[in-house]
């Protein structure tokens, strides 16, 4: 045993000190790091992406170790609470309304503060850690969300650290989902299964979710099960996984038109009817009359009146203050008319091209979904993770640029308020939309984007 240690260690005496790097460097990020410290996040940020990069360099056929370490980084974060984000806190809000069989889409936190008829566990305290942005709105999370928000409160005994313990063990299992599915997924369009450990040691998702608890990778489980289903000709069967990843984020709602050519007419119209009939029965043990018109206002918030690390948006913006245009106003605008562009966008693809391969499909979703995050007004780190699954399936590596460069958006958060530095926004968004035009013309795709329809 010792000599098969001591050969261990000599094969792979590199790689081992770089985990133990990486190890130290994310303890540094879960335990002693402020978002406001911007130069030390965006130091153990790019380092780390470095190293992961040297991992998978030399290791990237050695799936035990590489999936080892994928666990013990996010296992890092456990005990820990999120330090670059604050949504958890209503997460574990509304988990608490949903075991005291309170429905959160009707009611605003700060008027259940000082209710003597709905008492929640340590309200203040959540309160104050949501802030009120998140306080004086409704829920916008989607059902199966909200069901997880009240499994994770409920194995988590209604304390904050068992709540956020519970929240990391049901993420990480979405990761080896994702994992799973994943490598299966890349054999299937002919790619090297390694190529999934960009998603399973990338920093951007270690963080993001397995640090600050976001949703994304429940959803990108249940969407890979889904196409792991349809490429072994079960798309009945992948009507309920594509409804449950629908269910936890609404993003996968664009990528349905797709099916129409995918799968033929007839079948196409018979997967979309049964997902959104599945997903409307995620929302009936939520169903109220005010459902409807509580979480659409909540939702409308984001494209009328939210503003993050945009791209195509800032430059709108900053045209329009040249004619006086009123920045509120502009948002306004530019919000109703995201939809309708996108809409157009899902149809000339859904329409124009064959989608009858896995890996044309992959990629229509993810030339859907880049789109859409480019014409946003908010895109958040994490937003960005849907991407880097969708491109690992495909030839485009952009998004894998984009999840370097998006830590430069953080720098928004060096001050007491939250300023953006155009400058930094600058540097993430010529290197994303650089790459994007350079993998365009190396793989021709201005003319096979939208290809000859046969």
């Amino acid at each position: 045993m010792p000599n098969a240690v001591l050969t261990y260690w000599k094969l792979h005496k590199v790689p081992i000190l770089i985990s133990l790097l990486c190890g130290l460097f994310y303890y540094t990020f879960a335990y002693h790091l402020e978002r406001s410290d911007f130069t030390r996040l965006l130091g153990l940020y790019l380092a780390l992406f470095f190293l992961c990069y040297k991992l998978i360099q030399f290791e990237k056929w050695n799936y035990k170790f590489l999936l080892f370490l994928g666990i013990a980084f996010r296992l890092i974060f456990l005990v820990t609470s999120p330090n670059l984000s604050q949504d958890f806190y209503r997460f574990i809000w509304d988990g608490q309304l949903i075991n005291m069989g309170v429905n959160p889409y009707l009611y605003l936190p700060v008027d259940l503060l000082e209710s003597a008829e709905i008492v929640i566990p340590q309200a203040k305290y959540l309160i104050e850690g949501m802030e009120s942005l998140s306080a004086s709105n409704f829920s916008n999370y989607p059902p199966l969300s909200q069901m997880l928000f009240g499994l994770c409160a409920w194995l988590g005994g209604g304390e904050i650290l068992g709540s956020l313990i519970a929240i990391r063990v049901v993420l990480l299992l979405a990761d080896l989902g994702i994992f799973y599915f994943g490598r299966k997924l890349l054999k299937f369009v002919n790619k090297s299964p390694h190529l999934i450990f960009w998603y399973f040691l990338n920093p951007l998702v270690i963080t993001e979710l397995g640090g600050n608890l976001h949703f994304e990778g429940v959803m990108l489980f249940f969407l890979l099960f889904a196409l792991h289903l349809i490429a072994n000709n079960k798309w009945l069967l992948a009507t309920v996984p594509m409804a449950l990843s629908i269910s936890v984020k609404l993003i996968p709602l664009m990528f349905l038109p797709l099916f129409f050519k995918s799968l033929g007419f007839k079948k196409g119209l018979v997967f979309n009817t049964l997902v959104m009939l599945l997903v409307i029965a995620t929302i009936i043990p939520f169903y109220d009359p005010e459902f409807s018109q509580n979480y659409m206002a909540t939702l409308s918030l984001w494209f009328s009146n939210f503003e993050f690390n945009a791209s195509i948006y800032n430059v709108v913006k900053n045209l329009g203050a040249r004619i006086d245009l009123k920045p509120w106003e502009l948002i306004k605008s530019y919000g109703r008319l995201i939809p309708v562009i996108v809409i157009l966008w899902v149809c000339l693809l859904s329409y124009f091209r064959k989608n009858n391969s896995m890996r044309i499909l992959i990629q229509s979703m993810l030339f859907i979904l880049a789109v859409y995050f480019f014409l946003s007004p908010t895109v958040h780190p994490w937003y960005v993770i849907s991407l880097l699954v969708l491109c690992l399936f495909t030839d485009y590596r952009f998004p894998l640029v984009w999840s370097a460069t998006i830590v430069l958006s953080y720098s928004a958060y060096r001050g007491a308020e939250v300023e953006e530095s155009m400058g930094f926004l600058i540097i993430e968004y010529l290197s994303v939309y650089g790459f994007f035009i350079y993998e365009l013309f190396k793989h021709r795709s201005f003319k096979s984007l939208i290809p000859k329809n046969v």
